[in-house]
């Protein structure tokens, strides 16, 4: 299998275009290969079916241009810190090798994304020991270690370590979250209406990011934070 540049690892469905979509299109137009993974189908969402979800999510993928886009079935609402879920996730690191890693952050509203966001900053390091063994179809995997693990905003927000100029990727982005028609704002919809199902919320979304955007002096942009410091290799091609 060739090669991921970013990996993007959500709890449900649509995390990752909710949090970094415009970043995964952004790269995705560099040149670069890009997936995506959800640990759950968000069957406890009030709207929509895991089946619905499932072809909304993989609409979604077809939008923003990922290489791939895994949908895990480890529960919603069940996503706790587990062997089996870091291993999994371990797994998934040595099979796409990604030079990028982003995810939840790892205070939120919603306790599957603080678990996720744990158990992928784990799954990040032991990647890369070669004293854990793993194997896919009895085939050994060699340990990866990505160079970076970025996590992207979502319910709160928090000072960001960088932001990214998305001005020419978020309207692509925009849609990609739209895919997710039973989870946003449908004045046709007969559904009961939920915390992100308010026409707010996707106006909210987009005030963040021109927020963002002022910020760095861009139209739109997508903070992100690291527990880590950011080396800059090229200063004359980063500013």
């Amino acid at each position: 299998m060739q090669n991921i540049y970013a990996l993007a690892i959500g709890a449900h469905p649509d995390d990752a275009e909710l949090g970094c979509g415009a970043t995964l299109r952004k790269i995705v137009e560099e040149g670069q290969r890009v997936a995506v993974c959800d640990l759950t189908q968000g069957e406890l969402g009030t709207r929509g079916t895991p089946e619905l979800r499932l072809q909304e999510a993989q609409h979604a993928a077809t939008i923003n241009g990922y290489a791939e886009r895994i949908t895990l079935n480890f529960g919603d609402g069940q996503i706790i810190y587990s062997r089996e879920i870091l291993m999994k996730l371990v797994e998934l690191i040595r099979q796409f090798k990604p030079m990028v890693v982003f995810t939840s952050p790892s205070d939120e509203r919603h306790p599957d994304h603080e678990h996720t966001s744990k158990l992928v900053k784990d799954a990040c390091f032991f990647a890369g020991l070669k004293n854990i063994q793993t194997s896919v179809e009895g085939e050994s995997q060699k340990p990866h270690r990505p160079k970076e693990l970025f996590f992207f905003m979502q319910n709160y927000l928090q000072k960001p370590a960088f932001i990214v100029d998305v001005s020419d990727t978020f309207q692509t982005s925009k849609e990609a979250i739209l895919a997710f028609k039973s989870q946003f704002y449908d004045p046709d919809s007969t559904e009961e209406q939920t915390f992100i199902s308010r026409k707010e919320f996707l106006t909210g979304i987009e005030a963040r990011a021109r927020y963002f955007g002022e910020m760095i002096g861009a139209h739109f942009g997508e903070a992100f934070t690291s527990k880590t410091m950011i080396g800059i290799r090229s200063f004359s091609s980063t500013f």
